[in-house]
């Protein structure tokens, strides 16, 4: 195992680019793929490039904020202090892998926003109390349980065919989370990840020789304390930038927001985690200065997020407009019975979500073939919708669209952690696989 993990570092190490070139390198490789196997032409490949481009960006700043929002909780003095206790839990680096292993799958199957900060952070927590632990694998173990996101609560595809007018409502009608979320062979899915994953990273220890370490100090990030002078008199701006008066009002008007909008049978999505994370952190660093000063400081990691999504926008664009998508998922669905069917629309979805790494944009361009195909082999449509929402989520691990936070967080390149993630994906393929072909 070790000299599989040392194979598979090095690669990763040495023919990895930065994410900025490999979402260059994939747009291309998809222009070409388009001219090649769809009737599209050169210019309008380019069309479909440029009129997508922009296409991401509510989700592109709902990402941004995710970071800020979560890196802003986590630096507020009662969140470091709690991190920092749970983390003492961890006497080894054997026991921290699997700590922030577990922790990661708890967060991510609750909320994927969620999962995608809080593993991150903890990791870096625990980098600062266990000695000798590599830290490479202690971000990419915060960054596997991301894996099971889509088998879990926050779910895009199975939340979507649960709710009422939904796209192909008229085609499936509305498929309760009991049939995809809460199905046997999912839940099945994810114990099995939750009992192999953490065993998995804890083995894939790097040797002590190999293990690549970091000094606790570089990891803190403290903040400078905003000091008011009893004595000085402040003008009405300082005042006000130094009021806790001021964060505590409005936090209680996000406060009445939240209860309103739970109250209404809101759901926990991405826009109410940002909610929660961003008045939470208003509070919790109590004075607005504080507050001003951790976005600041939390801001600095976003930028790789906010140059490359609209490059991933266009390459989406591309794969929609020129039917690239479908011809993936046609591909597999010709060779498919009803035995095989889900295992191979999860291996397609796999493939298209390296390129489409958007759940609800791969389920919108995948679901007319899938679901159409599905019908006539006597395929479940829930069945038909996880093995799509599984394959999303499944070659999330080697497409470092998805890891940009994380290693915003942890200071981290792409390459530092693929290694330890390819093999992430391979398990966790297989046990994907089986518990869609044996249940």
């Amino acid at each position: 195992m070790k000299t599989l993990i040392s194979l598979s570092n090095r690669m990763m190490q040495r023919y990895l680019p930065d994410p900025l070139i490999f979402v260059f390198i994939l747009t291309l490789v998809v222009f070409l793929l388009g001219l090649a196997v769809t009737p599209s032409t050169p210019a309008e490949m380019v069309r479909y490039w440029g009129g997508g481009f922009w296409g991401l960006l509510t989700f592109a700043m709902q990402m941004v904020l995710v970071l800020v929002t979560g890196h802003v909780l986590a630096s507020s003095p009662i969140i470091k202090s709690l991190l920092g206790k749970t983390a003492t839990l961890a006497k080894s680096p054997g026991s921290a892998i699997i700590l922030v292993t577990l922790v990661s799958l708890i967060a991510s199957w609750l909320n994927w926003g969620f999962g995608l900060v809080i593993g991150a952070l903890f990791a870096k927590e625990l980098a600062k109390r266990v000695a000798n632990v590599d830290y490479r694998l202690l971000i990419a173990s915060a960054y596997s349980g991301f894996v099971i996101w889509h088998g879990g609560f926050s779910g895009s595809v199975p939340l979507t065919i649960a709710t009422p007018g939904h796209f192909a409502e008229d085609l499936i009608g509305i498929i309760p989370t009991s049939e995809t979320i809460f199905a046997p062979y999912n839940l099945i899915i994810i114990a099995a990840i939750f009992v192999v994953l953490p065993i998995l990273n804890r083995f894939m220890m790097p040797s002590k020789e190999e293990t690549v370490t970091v000094d606790p100090q570089l990891l803190e990030e403290s903040l400078p304390a905003v000091a008011v002078e009893e004595n000085k008199k402040l003008t009405p701006a300082e005042w006000l930038e130094n009021s806790p008066i001021v964060s505590v009002v409005v936090f209680i008007l996000g406060l009445f927001f939240i209860y309103f909008y739970f109250g209404d049978s809101g759901k926990l999505n991405l826009d109410i985690v940002n909610f929660l994370f961003l008045f939470l952190g208003i509070l919790l660093h109590w004075r607005p200065k504080n507050f001003l000063q951790a976005v600041a400081n939390a801001v600095k990691g976003a930028g790789g997020i906010i140059i490359q999504f609209p490059f991933y926008a266009g390459i989406m664009g591309m794969m929609t407009a020129s039917g690239l998508a479908v011809w993936f998922a046609e591909i597999f669905i010709q060779i498919s019975n009803d035995t095989t069917f889900a295992l191979f629309t999860f291996w397609s979805a796999g493939i298209v979500n390296i390129f489409v790494p958007s759940g609800g944009g791969q389920w919108a361009v995948q679901a007319p073939v899938t679901l159409e195909a599905a019908a006539s082999l006597g395929v479940p449509a829930a069945k038909a919708a996880m093995a799509v929402a599984w394959g999303d989520a499944w070659t999330n691990m080697i497409q470092p669209f998805w890891a940009l936070p994380a290693l915003a967080i942890a200071g981290l390149k792409a390459k530092d952690i693929m290694g330890f993630c390819v093999i992430v994906c391979v398990v966790t393929g297989v046990i994907i696989s089986l518990g869609l072909l044996l249940f």
